[in-house]
C-alpha cells in the first residue's frame, strides 16, 4: 500500500471510530482490516497451465504474505468455475483460461481484507489482453502475464452464529442528485438504526442507474455504515456499449470487482450470482419476451444463469455441509409475482438450479421489479410453469423492494427524498434478515418511518374505484408526461375515510398493505374494540394469475401516486434542465400539468394487500379500526385508522355561500 493509500486507510478508521460514536454500528473489528491481497508478478514467458498460490492467516495485516505467517486449510478458492479447498499448508492450485476472476470464500471465523470505502478484497482478474473493445467506462485494463502466485490473506475474526445482514433492491440512481436521495433515504435511515448485530450489506443489483462513473462516490458513502459491501451485478450495471455478455461487465469488474462470488458468515453460505445476460441471443429466445432477444433491431437482456456460474455453483456445493443455509442473491427475480408471466424478468434456468440444492435449506433474495414480494415456500402463480417450468416454490423467495422505489418518481418527503411508492404500494426501503445458524427472520424497514411501521391502512370504496378507473383509463391512454390536464385530480376524490350509507351498501373495505406480509401472515381487525375480524389477502398464491385494477388497488398507495406536482415545476433561470424534473437517463418529464405514474407502474396489485368489507349497517358516528398484522413468526404489528360514517357527504371546500351579503 503506497502513502496515499495508508493516509486514506487512516482517515477512514478515524471517521468509522467517529461514527460509531454517534450511532450503534457494527464492531470495528472487521472494518479496521484495510488491505489488497498479495500477488506475486509471473514470467512473460510462461505459460502456466495452472494458477497456484496459498490463502494464509495475516497475523501482520498487511496482505503480504510473512515466512511466519501460517496456511489456513480448507477454504475454498475458484476460478468462477472449478473449485478447489486449500490443503493443510494453505495452498491451491486450479486450471487457468482466459478471462476469470481468481476468488477465495470467505470462511466462517475469518475475515477477507476490505479497501478504503469497505469493499471486500478477496479476488484477482486474469484477461491477459483486456476487454477486446473500448467501453464506455473503461473495461477491464489488460492484466498481462499470469502471476507466479495469488495469495490470499485472511484474518481471523468472530464466529458467531447469529447476526444480521441488510439487504436492498434496487437504489439506482441515475444522476449525483439521485446519488444525494440515496445519501439522505437510505444511509440516514440505516445510521438511525441499530447495526450492531450487522456482519453486511448486500446490494441486490441495478446498484447503478447505467452511469457506473457515479459507482465510486456511492461506495465511499456507503462506507459509512462500517460494513462490508457486497454487491450484485444488475442490469443497469452494465457497460452497455458492450457487444458481448462476456465483457458486459467488465467496467463493473474494474470499479467494483466480481460480478459473481460466495462468503460465509456464521452457519450460512452466500452465493452473489449475476443472473443477467446482455446482451442476450438466440440461446435465450422463448416465450414471455424473449423473443427480443433474437430481435436485430434490439439489443437487450435476459435472465439466465451461464452454464459456467452453474457449474461453479455445483462445484462449490460440493465442500458445503447439507445442513449449511444457503442464500442465493440475484438481481433478476427467481420468479415474481409482478411479472409471473414473462420470461426474461424471471431466471429461464431455475428448474436446474433448484434441482442442485435439492434437499438443502435454502433463502433467496432478488431486485429488479421494484416491489417487495414474500414469495414463501409452497406459493405460485399463474405463469410460472410455463416461463421457468416450476409451480410451488421449494424454498422461500424475497423480491427485496427498492430504495428508489418507483424510480425516484413522487413528491418531496419530510427529509426532501421523492415519496416514491413503489408498485405493489411499498414506500422507498430495504429488508434486514437476522440469522441464527440456519434459521432466519426476514423484516422491511420503510424508509425514514419508525421500525415498527410496517403496513399502510385505507379504505376502497365506490368514489375512489370509479376515480381511480377514470384517472387509470387516461394515464394508461395518454402515458407519462402528457401535456393534457389529467380529467381528475386528488382534488377530486371524495375523502375516503368518511362513508355514507349508500357508500357502504355499494361495498367499502378496509385496506391493510402489510408490506412484508406473505401467505402465513394473519392480518385482524376490530371496530371500535368490538370482535376480532380476519381481512382476507387479495392473492392466495395458488396458481392463479394477477388480481388488478380498482378492486385490488392500495388507496393509499395510489393517492400519493397518481398526482405529482413535480411535473409542473418552472423557473425563470433560463436553465431547460431544471424544468419539471428528470429521471433515468436524463428523460425530461415536465413542465405539464401535475399527473401521475404510469398506470403499469400504480399500486393496482400486490401480494401482500388485505381487505374486509365493512358491515353495511355501520352506525353514524366516528370509529377506529385497530388492525393488527401478525406476521409468520408470530410477531404483531398493530396500527389504527379513524373514519366516519356520515347520512350524506358533507360539502368539501370552503363554504362561501355563508358569508355572501344577504339581498332583499
Amino acid at each position: 500500500m503506497n502513502s496515499s493509500a495508508m493516509k486514506r486507510s487512516a482517515m477512514a478508521g478515524t471517521a468509522v471510530a467517529a461514527l460509531s460514536l454517534a450511532f450503534a454500528g457494527p464492531s470495528l473489528a472487521r472494518t479496521d482490516y484495510i488491505a489488497d491481497i498479495h500477488v506475486v508478478p509471473g514470467d512473460a514467458a510462461a505459460e502456466p497451465a495452472t494458477v497456484s498460490g496459498m490463502v494464509f492467516e495475516d497475523l501482520s495485516r498487511d496482505g503480504i504474505h510473512q515466512d511466519d505467517e501460517p496456511g489456513v486449510a480448507g477454504v475454498m478458492v475458484s476460478n468462477g468455475r472449478d473449485v478447489v479447498e486449500t490443503g493443510a499448508d494453505g495452498r491451491y492450485e486450479l486450471p487457468v483460461f482466459d478471462n476469470m476472476t481468481v476468488f477465495v470464500t470467505e470462511p466462517t471465523g475469518f475475515d477477507v481484507p476490505l479497501n478504503d470505502d469497505l469493499v471486500p478484497q478477496f479476488f484477482y482478474h486474469h484477461k491477459p489482453e483486456g476487454t477486446p473493445e473500448p467501453l464506455r467506462y473503461g473495461g477491464l485494463a489488460p492484466t498481462g502475464p499470469l502471476p507466479a502466485a495469488i495469495n490470499f490473506p485472511l484474518a481471523r475474526g468472530d464466529a458467531n452464529e447469529s447476526f444480521s445482514c441488510v439487504l436492498m433492491g434496487d437504489t439506482q440512481p441515475y444522476s449525483n442528485t439521485e446519488v444525494g436521495y440515496v445519501r439522505d433515504g437510505i444511509i440516514a435511515d440505516l445510521i438511525d438504526g441499530d447495526l450492531a448485530d450487522a456482519e453486511c450489506i448486500v446490494m441486490l443489483g441495478d446498484v447503478m442507474g447505467d452511469d457506473l462513473g457515479l459507482l465510486p462516490r456511492y461506495m465511499d458513502l456507503f462506507s459509512v455504515l462500517g460494513l462490508p459491501q457486497y454487491y450484485v451485478h444488475g442490469n443497469h450495471d452494465f457497460d452497455f456499449v458492450a457487444t458481448d455478455d462476456a465483457h458486459s461487465a467488465d467496467s463493473w469488474r474494474q470499479i467494483y470487482g466480481p460480478n459473481y462470488f460466495s462468503f460465509e458468515i456464521g452457519e450460512v453460505m452466500f452465493f452473489v450470482i449475476d443472473n443477467v445476460v446482455f446482451p442476450c441471443g438466440p440461446e435465450d429466445d422463448g416465450p414471455g419476451g424473449r423473443d427480443a432477444c433474437v430481435d436485430p433491431e434490439r439489443t437487450t437482456y435476459n435472465g439466465r444463469i451461464t452454464d459456467q456460474q452453474m457449474a461453479w455453483i455445483e462445484n462449490t456445493l460440493a465442500f458445503v455441509p447439507e445442513d449449511r443455509l444457503i442464500v442465493l442473491t440475484t438481481h433478476i427475480p427467481l420468479v415474481s409475482f409482478i411479472d409471473s408471466n414473462t420470461g426474461r424478468h424471471q431466471t429461464d434456468n431455475l428448474a436446474d438450479l433448484i434441482d442442485l440444492l435439492h434437499g438443502r435449506p435454502v433463502l433467496s433474495f432478488s431486485g429488479h421489479t421494484h416491489t417487495l414480494e414474500y414469495l414463501a415456500a409452497g406459493e405460485w402463480y399463474q405463469g410460472w410453469e410455463e416461463q421457468v417450468g416450476i409451480t410451488r416454490l421449494p424454498f422461500d423467495h424475497i423480491v427485496a423492494g427498492a430504495p428508489s422505489g418507483n424510480w425516484w418518481q413522487g413528491d418531496f418527503n419530510f427529509d426532501g427524498v421523492p415519496m416514491a411508492f413503489a408498485r405493489g404500494g411499498t414506500p422507498p426501503g430495504y429488508v434486514i434478515t437476522e440469522f441464527d445458524g440456519n434459521s432466519y427472520q426476514v423484516s422491511f424497514r420503510a424508509a425514514n418511518q419508525a421500525a415498527d411501521r410496517q403496513m399502510a391502512l385505507s379504505f376502497n370504496t365506490p368514489p375512489f374505484r370509479d376515480w381511480f378507473d377514470t384517472l387509470w383509463a387516461w394515464q394508461d391512454e395518454q402515458g407519462r408526461g402528457a401535456d393534457a390536464v389529467p380529467p381528475v385530480s386528488i382534488n377530486d376524490l371524495a375523502d375516503v375515510r368518511l362513508f355514507t350509507p349508500e357508500d357502504l351498501s355499494g361495498g367499502v373495505f378496509l385496506s391493510a398493505n402489510f408490506w412484508a406480509g406473505d401467505r402465513n401472515a394473519r392480518v385482524f381487525a376490530s371496530i371500535n374494540d368490538g370482535a376480532r375480524m380476519e381481512l382476507t389477502r387479495t392473492q392466495e398464491g395458488n396458481g392463479e394469475d394477477i388480481r388488478l385494477g380498482a378492486q385490488f388497488a392500495d388507496p393509499f398507495a395510489v393517492q400519493r401516486q397518481t398526482t405529482i406536482g413535480r411535473y409542473a415545476y418552472q423557473s425563470g433561470s433560463g436553465e431547460a434542465r431544471n424544468q419539471g424534473f428528470e429521471i433515468w437517463q436524463g428523460r425530461q418529464f415536465g413542465p405539464v400539468p401535475p399527473q401521475g405514474m404510469s398506470a403499469s407502474h400504480m399500486a393496482d396489485s400486490s401480494t401482500h394487500l388485505w381487505q374486509l368489507e365493512l358491515p353495511q349497517d355501520l352506525p353514524e358516528g366516528t370509529h377506529v379500526a385497530t388492525v393488527t398484522a401478525v406476521d409468520r413468526h408470530g410477531r404483531e404489528f398493530t396500527d389504527r385508522i379513524v373514519f366516519e360514517v356520515r347520512p350524506e357527504r358533507p360539502p368539501a371546500r370552503w363554504r362561501s355561500e355563508l358569508w355572501e351579503e344577504p339581498t332583499n
